[in-house]
C-alpha cells in the first residue's frame, strides 16, 4: 500500500503531534486529543484530521518501537541456538515494555486503530510462539509452556517492574532479573540419572 507523501507544512504538523503525544505519554499523562491540539499549539481539527482518535495517535506513538521488536523477533528466528533466540527476543521485550509507555496499552488492545498495528502484533505474536516452539523441541525449556503463556507472563515482569522498582534508573536491572527467575523456570529439568 504506498501513501501520498504529506505536505511540508503537513508533515511538520504530524511530527508535531506526535512529539507532544511522545512527551504526554512518557509522562504518564493519558492522551486527549484536545490536548495535544493546545499543547502541540495547533488547532484541534488539524490533530484530528491526522489522528480521528487517541488510539490511533497512540499507536502511531507505540510503532517505533513495535517496529524495533518485529526486526529484533527476525534476528532472533535466524539465531542458530534456540535457547539464547528464545532468551534475547524476550530480554529485548521486557526491555521494551519498562522503557516504552506506549507498549503496554497498545498490545493488550482488544481492537486496533491502524492496520500496521495489528500486522505487527501479529508478527510479534507468531515470532514469540515460533521461537518458543523451536526452543521447546530443542528441549531447553519445558514442554508444558504454552506460546499463551508468554504474553501473561511478561506482562507479570513488567508490572511487577512498576510496582517494585526503586525508580527510572533500576528499572532495567529489575526487569532483567525478574526476567532471569522467569527464565531458570520456563528451563528444562535435566533429565534424572
Amino acid at each position: 500500500m504506498t501513501t501520498t507523501p504529506l505536505r511540508k507544512d503537513a508533515a511538520r504538523n504530524w511530527d508535531r503531534i506526535v512529539a507532544v503525544a511522545r512527551s504526554l505519554v512518557d509522562q504518564g499523562i493519558p492522551l486527549q486529543l484536545n490536548d495535544v491540539a493546545r499543547r502541540a499549539e495547533l488547532g484541534v481539527g488539524t490533530v484530528y484530521r491526522h489522528f480521528a482518535t487517541t488510539e490511533a495517535l497512540l499507536e502511531t506513538v507505540a510503532t517505533p518501537c513495535l517496529e524495533a521488536l518485529v526486526a529484533h523477533g527476525e534476528q532472533a528466528l535466524a539465531d542458530t541456538d534456540p535457547g539464547r533466540a528464545l532468551e534475547a527476543f524476550l530480554t529485548r521485550t521486557v526491555e521494551a515494555q519498562v522503557t516504552d509507555a506506549s507498549l503496554a496499552p497498545v498490545t493488550a488492545a482488544p481492537a486496533d486503530a491502524l492496520p500496521h498495528t495489528t500486522e505487527l502484533k501479529k508478527s510479534l505474536w507468531s515470532t514469540g510462539s515460533a521461537l518458543l516452539d523451536r526452543a521447546r523441541t530443542a528441549g531447553v525449556v519445558r514442554t508444558d509452556v504454552a506460546s499463551a503463556d508468554l504474553v501473561p507472563l511478561m506482562c507479570g515482569i513488567a508490572y511487577a517492574v512498576d510496582v517494585h522498582s526503586g525508580g527510572s534508573t533500576d528499572r532495567i536491572d529489575t526487569a532483567h532479573r525478574y526476567l532471569a527467575t522467569l527464565l531458570g523456570g520456563l528451563r528444562a529439568a535435566p533429565p534424572r540419572p
